[in-house]
C-alpha cells in the first residue's frame, strides 16, 4: 500500500517520488506487457475487448462451427503451399479432410459448409513442380 502525502509537499512531486522509488526496486518490471508495444488506442472503444482477448489466447471461437471449419481449411491451404515437405503438405490436407469429411456426415449447425476434402494427390504433385529435387 502507498503511503499517504505529507502535508506541505505538492502531490505532483509525492507522485513522482513514488515512481521513481517503484522504478528503483523494478516493481514495473514485472508487469504483464513490459516492453511491448501498446496497443493500437485510435481504435473504437470494445467494451468486450478482454473476454476477445481472453478467447484468442484461448484459441477459441465465436464462430459458427461451419465458419470456424471454413476458416481452419483455409489456413490448412496456406499452411500446405508454403510447406517445406510433401510429408508435411499430406499431414496437413490429412488433418482437415478427416474434418471435413465428418462435417459432412453430421453438417454443423449455421450457414451450409461449402467445402470439399482436398485432392492430397494433385496438391503434392503441384508442391514437387514447385520444389524440385526435394
Amino acid at each position: 500500500m502507498t503511503e499517504r502525502k505529507p502535508p506541505g509537499v505538492s502531490f505532483e512531486s509525492f507522485v513522482d517520488k513514488q515512481i521513481r522509488e517503484a522504478t528503483e526496486r523494478g516493481d514495473f518490471a514485472r508487469l504483464e506487457g513490459f516492453g511491448k508495444p501498446l496497443d493500437d488506442d485510435t481504435a473504437p472503444y470494445d467494451e468486450l475487448w478482454w473476454i476477445k482477448r481472453k478467447m484468442h489466447r484461448e484459441g477459441m471461437s465465436a464462430l459458427p462451427p461451419a465458419l470456424a471449419l471454413r476458416k481452419e481449411a483455409e489456413d490448412a491451404a496456406e499452411a500446405a503451399r508454403t510447406a517445406v515437405s510433401e510429408s508435411r503438405l499430406r499431414r496437413v490436407l490429412g488433418d482437415i479432410n478427416t474434418k471435413i469429411l465428418e462435417a459432412l456426415a453430421r453438417p454443423p449447425a449455421g450457414p451450409p459448409l461449402n467445402l470439399r476434402p482436398f485432392d492430397v494427390e494433385a496438391a503434392a504433385e503441384e508442391w514437387r513442380r514447385a520444389h524440385p529435387g526435394h
